[in-house]
């Protein structure tokens, strides 16, 4: 999930001064604590996206505006309703996909598609600028930040990837760099509409987690993928695809749950024998 990279982004302190190092180590223990209780508990892997609880102490509840949780340790609480769902309401995710001084809707439209439906977008082409080169309208006006992604999808090079990838990112708008919620920016009303690539309309997260529980087949292979990935050591390969088909899919027909995952990956041939290299095999021939 890619959660060192909370560490990197540092929220501009004049906007977001109730941002803090003890804060960001609460939003990755939170996701830790959710991914272990799922692990323990051999929940459904869609639960990842489709949770209706999280694990948080004070300070990361009133973060988050949720009342009634006191003290420093970790607990599960439930959600009083569907702003926040799954993975994609953590505060972890929600900061490592901005910016310092703004949110990202690239950068989380991208992680989604890369992290959860292991489909990377191509890298942007070359001299394109960025969306700081705008910064005010003609009156003086601050951007907001989908206004400022309209002018850069202006260029038609661009305008191919970013009708993918804009509209996860605007559906997560809602919140801001640190997590909160919020229903403006420089004081202009947010306008997260979109269309998910299958053309189902999203502007919110909860509408978004629905989009992509419509076709979860991708976001089960990808997190397969990676399981695989992680009990081998190394990289999956074209070969290894098969069984990470036939993994997902019989995990599929018992409910997703973890620990299907797991008995598949431990029982597949690319954990139980390691692949020798040619020129090792040679070597062994001529022994």
């Amino acid at each position: 999930l890619r959660l060192q990279d909370v560490e990197k982004v540092h929220p501009d302190a004049l906007q977001f001064p109730d941002f803090h190092e003890q804060l960001a180590g609460d939003m990755r223990r939170e996701t830790e604590l959710f991914f272990y209780n799922i692990v323990r508990e051999n929940r459904p892997l869609l639960e990842l996206y489709t949770a209706n609880y999280s694990f948080m102490n004070e300070r990361l509840a009133h973060h988050y505006g949720i009342k009634g949780v006191t003290g420093d340790n970790f607990r599960k609480v439930a959600y009083a309703d569907s702003t926040r769902t799954g993975l994609l309401g953590h505060g972890s995710v929600l900061t490592l996909t901005s910016h310092a001084n703004r949110t990202s809707p690239v950068l989380r439209g991208k992680w989604v598609m890369e992290v959860i439906m292991g489909s990377p977008p191509p890298a942007p082409p070359p001299n394109v600028p960025d969306l700081e080169k705008t910064g005010a309208s003609k009156e003086g006006r601050m951007l907001t930040t989908r206004e400022r992604m309209e002018q850069h999808r202006d260029n038609a090079s661009c305008r191919s990837c970013h009708q993918f990838i804009d509209p996860i990112g605007l559906a997560l708008d809602n919140f801001d760099v640190t997590g909160r919620w919020r229903i403006r920016e420089n004081g202009m009303p947010l306008d997260t509409r979109g269309d998910f690539y299958d053309g189902t309309p999203v502007s919110t997260p909860s509408q978004l987690q629905r989009a992509l529980m419509k076709r979860p087949t991708p976001l089960v292979r990808t997190f397969t993928l990676n399981l695989m990935a992680y009990a081998t050591g190394r990289r999956m390969e074209y070969y290894d695809m098969p069984a990470i088909r036939r993994i997902s899919s019989d995990a599929a027909a018992k409910g997703y749950r973890f620990a299907d995952f797991v008995s598949g990956v431990v029982a597949s041939e690319a954990f139980r024998a390691k692949r020798v290299s040619v020129a090792n095999a040679a070597v062994k021939t001529n022994d």
